[in-house]
């Protein structure tokens, strides 16, 4: 099974294609900045982190690891539930094409998402 770890009610799993909002200071701003990839590895432990790869131009790739308890992390959203079969993804680091990154969907996780999704659009709504 595939390394997974909670942030707040959300299960991330590795392969899972997130969107980390951090927040980043300049001087006196605060900014939020978006940092959108796959989830390729999580260490667990008293220095728990993820890792997150994405493809930037011209096939380069850019990874970026995030403490899991970090107070900078604003939020992370779930693009796209994936299926690995394995709990670090390295080999992912050798695929030059956005193509070649996408991993198999888990369809129930999908369905899980949307209902979460809906439920809180009722919420705000109210």
């Amino acid at each position: 099974m595939a390394n997974q770890f909670k942030y707040k009610h959300l299960l991330i799993k590795s392969g899972d294609r997130v969107v980390v909002h951090q927040l980043v200071q300049e001087k006196d701003k605060k900014r939020v900045q978006r940092f959108e990839g796959t989830v390729i590895s999580i260490r667990k432990g008293v220095n728990s982190s993820f890792t997150v790869r994405k493809l930037a131009n011209l096939g380069i790739g850019v990874e970026r690891i995030f403490p899991i308890d970090s107070p900078w992390i604003d939020k992370i959203e779930i693009k796209e539930p994936a299926k690995a079969r394995r709990a670090k993804l390295y080999f992912l680091r050798s695929k030059k094409s956005k193509k070649d990154l996408k991993l198999p969907k888990d369809e129930k996780r999908v369905e899980e998402l949307k209902q979460k999704r809906r439920q809180e659009a009722k919420l705000k709504k109210k």
